[in-house]
């Protein structure tokens, strides 16, 4: 992990350590002590449910750009991703992980390195848009924030294309390594994405409405006096925060955000702790699965390596003439 990756996981730890520090002790136990049995099965379930479709926008994707993915080796992959970014800082790991060992796997490192970056892009875009959404109903106190929040991530996406594009422009009469590697990302973006919008939106607002479920099971489990409509838009803000690649596996700017938006619609911050802690719970326990993968795939090899060959062996007759016989090693 490079440096800047360190220093986001280290300011993730300290927006954290912020928020355990202003509420009191038991906030954090109390909140861990609400997630019972039924709640560890709805976990696993909700996991399942965004897992498993949002591998099926990377494999749309993947396949899009020309890159060879079984939907079953998607899904192994994106739930190891999903749980090597609930439990390492930064929580991008997992996706690196997965870019890597996809592109190496379809022979084309760097165009699996740009599909994953593409399948998450479009997931980024359809959370912004929802939170560009439901902005309108929001608290007041709210509402400035939030627009900021949605305007800086839009406007990094925006400024990111734009200068791609004129990079691109300005750079087509000598054509260097960079000037042809933004090409190739065009063409993939244009390819898999733009060529696949419907089952990609689709798909998207799908995992993203598992997502928001999730959260708001979380806040029913927390005790939260709200109706389920008050706490979707509220659920959307914090998973806009818990997006930022400045956090510990998801934890820190979650915390804070979620604090703040139930104290603007009068639920209390603590209760917003509480809720998010009992979401971050639920979701670090929909990705444990994905720690089952590697043993599976392990497994897997092992019994393969194991497996008797059959062989083809090449022997002679009395008059010499050759004959095949099968035979196993």
């Amino acid at each position: 992990m490079n440096r800047s990756a360190w220093l986001r996981a280290l300011a993730g730890a300290a927006v954290l350590a912020a928020v355990a520090a202003w509420f009191p002790a038991g906030t954090f136990a109390g909140a861990v002590a609400l997630v019972d049995g039924p709640a560890l099965l709805a976990a696993l379930a909700a996991g399942v449910c965004t897992t498993v479709l949002s591998a099926a926008r990377w494999w749309v994707v993947a396949r899009g750009v020309g890159l060879r993915l079984p939907f079953a080796r998607a899904v192994g992959d994106y739930y190891r991703a999903v749980f090597l970014n609930a439990v390492l800082p930064a929580g991008v790991l997992g996706d690196a992980h997965r870019a890597v060992s996809h592109g190496r796997y379809a022979g084309d490192l760097w165009r699996g390195v740009r599909a994953v970056v593409l399948e998450r892009v479009a997931g980024q875009v359809v959370l912004m848009a929802t939170a560009a959404g439901v902005l309108f109903v929001l608290p007041t106190a709210l509402f400035g924030p939030g627009l900021r929040a949605v305007g800086v991530s839009a406007g990094v996406v925006a400024a990111a294309v734009l200068t791609g594009a004129a990079v691109l422009f300005l750079g087509r009469t000598r054509r260097p390594r960079w000037w042809l590697a933004l090409r190739d990302t065009a063409a993939d973006t244009r390819a898999g994405v733009v060529a696949n919008a419907v089952p990609v939106l689709a798909l998207s607002v799908a995992a993203l409405a598992g997502h928001v479920a999730l959260f708001v099971y979380a806040a029913s489990l927390s005790g939260a006096d709200a109706p389920a409509l008050q706490v979707v838009p509220l659920a959307v803000l914090s998973l806009l925060a818990m997006s930022l690649p400045v956090n510990v596996g998801g934890w820190g700017p979650r915390e804070a955000v979620t604090a703040l938006a139930f104290a603007a619609a009068g639920l209390g911050s603590q209760t917003g702790v509480t809720v998010s802690v009992v979401y971050g719970v639920l979701a670090l326990v929909a990705a444990l699965p994905g720690a089952v993968v590697p043993l599976v795939r392990w497994a897997q090899a092992w019994r393969n390596r194991a497996r008797p060959r059959e062989v083809s062996i090449v022997v002679r007759d009395a008059d010499q003439q050759p004959r095949e016989r099968s035979g196993v090693r």
